[in-house]
This record gives C-alpha cells, structure tokens and sequence, in this order.
C-alpha cells in the first residue's frame, strides 16, 4: 500500500477490473468512456457518477487520449499510485500488443484480411454501447434546460461548423461559469441518489475526499523522476544510435506530438501524417490510411496509429541494426513517448482537482464542460457510426458550415446488420458487454467466410 493513500478496494480486485476494461475499449474515446460508465460507475458502483464526471472534465482539458487518463485518474482513486500505473498501462497494453502483432503481419505479409474481418464485427458492437453512453451520461449529467442547451451547442459547433475542441471547451466553462453566478440552480450539483437494494452506495461517494494531499515537494518529486523516466529511453537510444539516426528523431517527434494531441487524436493526426509521410517518408500515404483503420479496429487509444507509423518508419531505416528489432524498438520508444506524459499530467494535478471539487467557480465551470462532454460524445458517437456504416465520408463546405456526409451508395448492409443486433443486445436484452463484442466478432468473422463484404 503507498504511504501515502489507503487502498479503496484490494488491488488485485482492481487489476482484474481494469485488465477487463482494457480487453473492451473499442471505438475510441466515446466507447472507452462508456466502458468505464457502465462498469466502474453502474456496475462496480466503486465511484459515484458526479466524481467520474469531475475527473472526465479535467481529463477533457489535458493534452493526449482523455479515456486513458481517466483510467489513470480513477485508478489513483481507488489505489494510489499503484492504481493509476497498473489502470493507465492496462489501457493500453492490449492494444499496443494487438498493434505490434498486426504491425509486423502488415510488413510481411502486407495484408491483415483475417483480423480486419473480426474487428469490423466489433466496430458495430462499438456503435451501440456508445449509444447507451450519450443515453446514459445525459439522464444523469444534463439537470435542467441550460445544460442541454450547452451540451447541444457543443454538439452543433463540433458537427457542422468544425469549432476546434479546445475552444468548444473553453466556452462550456465559461457559460458554466456564468451561469453559476448568475443563475446558480442551473448548476447545483445533487448529492448521489439515495442507494436502494439494487444501486448500493458508491465506494468513492461524490463528497469524500481522496487522502493523499498535495505539497510542493510531492509535486516536484513526481516532476523529476517523470522527466528522467520519459527522457532516459530517448537518450539511451541516441547513444546506441546516434543523435540523427530514425529511432532518435522518432523518439523526439512524438515527444512533442504528445504535448499538443488537445481534442483526441483526430486533432494531431493530419499533422503526424503530413510529417511522416511528406518530410521523414517513413511511410507512404497508403500506408498511413491503413494504419488508422488497424488503430481504429483495435482496443486501446487511436493515437496508438503512432507505433504503426513508426514500426514502418523504423523498419525502413534500421540504421546499422536489423529491421525487426528496430521496428520493434521504434514502435515501443514511440508508445513510450506518447503516454509516459499522460501519466504525468495525472499525478501531478489530480490531488490539487480533487481539492477544488468543492470550489463554487470551478465546479460551475466544470459543470458546464460535464455538460459539453455529453456534446462531445454524441459528436464522436456519430462520427464512429457513419464510418462503421459508410465507407466513404466526404466534407462539404458551405460557408461557416462544414458537414461531413456519407455518400449513400458505399452504405454497408453487414455492418447495419450487425449494429441493429447489438442495439437489441443493448437496450433490449441489456446483455454483459464482453459477450455482446463476442457475439459481434463472431458475426464479423461469420461473414468474411461467407464472402459478405465486411470492410
């Protein structure tokens, strides 16, 4: 147990939580999220829903994958430091290793039709748990007419005019923070509801306060040694390398990719791309689509599409080393790089967000970005179902309106198919999660061997 917090929950019953977790984040960060809704905050009830939406909101304003940092977050909650490693690393770690694997089957083989078929099984199961995501985290997180009308502009803004996220979320706290001075019943903040036999309290209630307290010393502590732990591998590699070889610019591109990914990984990627393929050629255009498509089809962050890109990238300029092992080598720096800081930020600043919880301005000013996220999720929920059940999206321009639309004749019977059976295993039959994604692979696969188009 850290010296410094109690554990909530034993760690070991945690572990195997999140571990599961980390097997069922498809879609994103609006099916991450919903994963962890439905089983941390339903489910487990280990946290009450306004303290998940507290940590959600300030996940929303750090740079990187805000659903990892949320399982970080919340892990800290329950178990300290440990905690937030062991949740922050399982996130990730299937979908690294999933990543790698078809990484290499792309290199050698060039073709990943087999696997491609089951994950396109899952993207619809995807479609339909983040439907009951927006369901859910609206009935509970919109209190009133002024909070739906923000999560509504959110949405509108996000959809048809391409507002960037940051600014998105700048206004909702702005109007929160309006709106709780000025009309302070439009943000009130209820207490958890009343437990019954069925909904037992939460283990981490919405008014406790986690017991390990901020100091500068604690912060400078945390600084230093998250430095030295995300630097030591890219100056190790320089060394071995030498400081202009592929591994050693990789190393230093994506530490700085990871400083800016504001408004998830779409937000960085066209950058990535354009730099990748235009100025370093670590990969063709080609490549770099379908390397988002094996990202978009595996579990985990989509911002993971950089260890592909560098795989390729290394494997193509090993240098005086042998193309796997430096493939295999950028890949693992490049994951390194990009989630070492999210860490960081959760560390550093999540003792100082849980003592400002009770803070009116910033809890007004919060409740408006809670209610924005519901935006934001719908945002994504509709962008994730027009490229499950389309395969060609095209932007349109018109004037200040920029609408992204599905050209009807690439509609996908199989995926349609597929997401209105897991709507009912959803909503109808209010089936586990694990099975519902068992199910939908098992139809993905069924139908790649009877020939159906799938992808």
């Amino acid at each position: 147990m850290d010296t410094e917090t109690r554990d909530v929950i034993p760690l070991r019953t945690a572990t195997k939580a999140w571990f599961l977790i980390s097997l069922q984040t498809f879609g994103g960060p609006a099916g991450q999220i919903a994963v962890m809704q439905r089983t941390l905050v339903e489910e487990k009830r280990w946290i009450g829903q306004q303290r998940f939406l507290h940590a959600l909101n300030y996940c929303m304003l750090l740079p990187g994958p805000e659903a990892q940092q949320l399982a970080t977050y919340v892990g800290w909650l329950l178990n300290g430091r440990r905690g937030a490693l062991i949740a922050g690393s399982l996130f990730v770690l299937p979908g690294m290793l999933a990543l790698l694997a078809l990484s290499a089957i792309y290199v050698a083989f060039g073709d990943t039709t087999a696997v491609t078929a089951v994950f396109a099984g899952l993207a619809p199961a995807v479609v339909a748990i983040v439907a009951q995501a927006v369901v859910r985290v609206g009935r509970r997180a919109l209190r009133g007419r002024a909070l739906v009308a923000v999560a509504a502009g959110a949405f509108v803004a996000l959809v048809l005019f391409g507002v960037p996220f940051p600014a998105v979320i700048a206004a909702a706290a702005a109007i929160g923070w309006a709106l709780g001075r000025f009309a302070p019943g439009a943000v009130a903040t209820p207490a958890d509801k009343r437990p019954t036999d069925d909904e037992p309290a939460p283990l981490i209630s919405d008014d406790a306060l986690h017991d390990e307290p901020p100091s500068a010393r604690r912060s400078l502590t945390v600084l230093a040694v998250g430095l030295l732990v995300w630097a030591a591998p890219i100056l190790a590699v320089a060394v071995l390398t030498g400081a202009g070889s592929t591994l050693t610019t990789q190393g230093w591109f994506f530490s700085g990719t990871a400083l800016v990914t504001f408004g998830g990984a779409y937000a960085v990627l066209a950058f990535v791309a354009q730099r990748a393929v235009e100025v370093y050629g670590w990969l063709s255009a080609g490549d770099m689509v379908r390397g988002l498509a094996l990202a978009e089809s595996t579990p985990g962050p989509l911002i993971m599409v950089v260890q592909f890109v560098a795989f390729l990238g290394a494997y193509a300029n090993p240098g005086g080393l042998d193309p796997w092992v430096a493939g295999v080598l950028g890949a693992l720096l490049t994951t390194w790089v990009t989630f070492v800081p999210c860490f960081l930020f959760i560390l550093l600043g999540a003792p100082y967000v849980e003592r400002l919880r009770h803070n009116k301005v910033l809890s007004a000013a919060l409740t408006g970005i809670t209610a924005a996220v519901v935006g934001v999720i719908a945002n994504l929920a509709l962008y994730f179902a027009l490229h499950t059940l389309f395969s060609t999206i095209r932007t349109h321009d018109l004037g200040p309106l920029h609408l992204a639309l599905p050209v009807l004749t690439d509609f996908r019977p199989v995926a349609a198919a597929i997401t209105a059976i897991a709507l009912v295993l959803v909503f109808a039959l209010r089936w586990p999660m694990l099975r519902i994604l068992a199910v939908c692979a098992g139809l993905g696969a069924a139908a790649a061997l009877l020939g159906l188009p799938v992808a």
